[in-house]
């Protein structure tokens, strides 16, 4: 583990108490989170006290890795993943040129307790048109069930939403984008709020035609997330071609 203290970072274990010395009813007993601790190796707790406060971050000190087929796995694959697309989408718009709107890339925050930062986003740049990017469940593996979840794979492709949180002219031109860059696309639905930013964008101000695509994630919400660079790749090759087929008069009202 890794104590983010005022100082700086600091090295830590998770511990409890060895297995040798557990008696039988506690090795049944799944271990509870107050009865573990941090041990920095400090003497004692006066030197604790010096190098660490009360309600310094703490993170799994766990790193970006590699794999085969062209697979990556890290923590915080869930937000990692749109960071890059966004702004990787907003690049290389800028580089194909022939923009004709202005096109903003947010990294939003605190999306999982309210999708605060979404909000004050999409308040603050007041846009015509929005799409969020998040990921959504890879169901290549065991023990999910694809008639619940659907069928989404690692590498086939980035996830376009339907359903009523979506624009369904910004689904068509999602579509289209996809389409002219003969790209490999995947299709997923909601019925309802996505609990995802595009319920605040579509939300903000008077209303924003909202869109939704998503990077497929196995694992998802673990330590381990994994995902297929292949994906994040063409989602913002996909994004940055929506972009530039947006017409200065575009109009995005359902017909």
């Amino acid at each position: 583990m890794t104590i983010y203290a005022a100082e700086g970072p600091i090295p830590a274990v998770i511990a409890r108490k060895a297995i040798h010395l557990l008696d039988e009813d506690e090795r049944k007993k799944v271990v509870k989170t107050k009865e573990l601790w941090l041990d920095i190796g400090a003497k004692d707790r006066d030197e604790a006290a010096k190098s660490v406060s009360i309600g310094d971050p703490v993170t799994l000190e766990l790193g970006y890795q590699e794999m085969r087929n062209n697979l990556a796995n890290s923590p915080g694959m869930d937000n990692k993943t749109g960071l890059w697309v966004s702004f990787e989408a907003l690049r290389r718009a800028k580089k194909k040129g022939g923009l004709n709107v202005a096109l903003y890339a947010v990294a939003t925050v605190q999306e999982e307790i309210g999708l605060r930062g979404a909000i004050t986003s999409a308040y603050g740049v007041n846009p015509h048109v929005g799409v969020a990017v998040d990921v959504t469940h890879a169901t290549d593996c065991p023990t999910i069930d694809k008639t619940q979840e659907g069928d989404i794979k690692l590498g086939g492709g980035p996830v376009i939403y339907r359903g009523p949180n979506m624009n369904p002219r910004v689904v068509d031109r999602l579509r289209s984008a996809a389409e002219s860059s003969e790209m490999a696309v995947q299709w997923g639905a909601s019925g309802r709020g996505t609990g995802t930013d595009a319920n605040a964008i579509q939300l903000a101000r008077g209303g924003v035609a909202a869109g939704l695509i998503s990077i497929p994630n196995r694992y998802m919400h673990s330590a381990v997330e994994m995902i297929s660079l292949d994906d994040i790749d063409q989602a913002a090759d996909l994004l940055a071609q929506f972009a530039l087929e947006i017409e200065k008069d575009a109009d995005f009202t359902p017909k």
